[in-house]
């Protein structure tokens, strides 16, 4: 019996030694040390190029040295910033996907402790002289076009919820036009949402955020947009 007793203690001995062993190889290896923001800026007003947090740009990040590569994708804030802090640092190929806005061409960039990189870009609309005001229980906006490319612009929204980051994607209201056709500079659009008439989802005396956008019929293409306005609602 007192074999087997000492046996056990050593199994066991050993057994610890193995799990500390592995926890110190895991502790061993590297923390992310580079980090990666910038902005997606429209190369003509040079105003951020507003996104929806979801279904909305994302940008392709791949790292040099591995084989088979597997791509990043970081999604890109509602106000047209973007970052990611649990890089490694490295070489890099960086390019923007699923946009807003005409492709760019990818760039290689050594990304190091705190690296900036911002993208200059057309986008294929720009939501102008937009006006949302409050008119008795309804929420009016009043907006141009201008699109960029020749294909046709697809549909215009304006879109309500209680968070700023309302969008096409993000919405408890929606008033909707689908235009299917270019349009005019000089032409003014005009959409409504009746808060009498959404009461479940616009409470009297509550602020929410109101967005205009409008998409593009290029494939994959993503809404542009207006900033957001808060309004209480009457």
């Amino acid at each position: 019996m007192k074999k087997i007793a000492i046996n056990i203690k050593q199994v066991l001995a050993i057994a610890i030694l193995v799990v500390t062993a592995s926890a110190c190889e895991l502790d061993n290896y590297d923390a992310p040390n580079a980090q990666l923001s910038g902005t997606i800026i429209d190369e003509e007003t040079n105003e951020l190029v507003e996104q929806d947090i979801i279904r909305g740009t994302t940008i392709k990040i791949i790292e040099h040295g591995y084989d088979p590569v597997q791509p990043q994708y970081l999604r890109v804030k509602n106000d047209g910033t973007y970052a990611n802090t649990l890089l490694f640092a490295n070489t890099y190929t960086i390019q923007p996907e699923l946009r807003n806005f005409v492709q760019v061409a990818e760039q290689e960039i050594q990304i190091g402790s705190d690296t900036k990189l911002d993208f200059r870009v057309q986008p294929y609309i720009r939501v102008k002289d937009a006006s949302i005001v409050k008119e008795g229980t309804k929420i009016v906006a009043t907006f141009k076009l201008q699109q960029t490319v020749p294909e046709v612009v697809s549909r215009i929204g304006l879109y309500a919820h209680a968070e700023p980051i309302v969008g096409e994607p993000i919405r408890s209201v929606a008033s909707e036009t689908q235009l299917g056709r270019t349009v005019d500079e000089d032409e003014t659009f005009t959409l409504v949402i009746d808060a009498a008439e959404n009461r479940a989802a616009l409470k009297s005396g509550s602020q929410y955020f109101f967005r205009i956008g409008a998409v593009i019929t290029v494939p994959e293409a993503k809404f542009n947009y207006a900033p957001a306005i808060r309004l209480t609602i009457d």
